[in-house]
């Protein structure tokens, strides 16, 4: 795999079609999952320019920040708590067009409009989430979901 992130032009389908199979490649060529959630929150920044990409491990029974791109960000999140911890309990992902509409959002910034979270599944179990902020309404659909569903299925293996 090149050192190069290759970035799309285009609609959001185009550029997750040029991204994934290159977050693919960088995944399968690394064993160490820490290292591998840091270059996904990287690409996908680069890609997309959200205002927070990252990871939430389920550690000893909460989610704990793991590898992010962006500004601070909560630390630990309760099973059930905010979407992070609603998606980690329900086991599916969670499309927020306005976060101020979900109840019990957890606002880790107030720059945080919208948001859409992954659940990573091991052993059947949910064993980490991929959570991506937006500072605009309704940034996250269909299309995103898809592919952030199957970029999460590169870490459960």
């Amino acid at each position: 795999m090149s050192e190069n992130l290759i970035i799309a032009e285009g609609n959001k389908e185009e550029k997750y079609s040029t991204l994934y199979p290159q977050l693919k490649a960088i995944v399968e060529g690394e064993s160490d999952e820490i290292a591998n959630m840091a270059n996904v929150s990287a690409c996908l920044m680069d890609t997309f320019g959200f205002l927070w990409a990252g990871f939430y491990r389920v550690i000893d029974g909460v989610l704990v920040l793991g590898p992010f791109q962006g500004p601070l960000a909560c630390t630990r999140i309760k099973k059930g708590k905010g979407v992070c911890g609603t998606a980690w309990q329900n086991a599916e992902t969670i499309v927020v067009p306005d976060v101020e509409q979900f109840p019990g959002h957890i606002a880790c910034s107030s720059m945080s409009r919208s948001e859409i979270v992954v659940p990573i599944f091991k052993n059947r179990s949910v064993s980490a989430v991929l959570d991506i902020d937006s500072k605009e309404l309704g940034t996250f659909d269909q299309t995103d979901r898809i592919w952030l569903e199957k970029v999460a299925t590169l870490f459960s293996k």
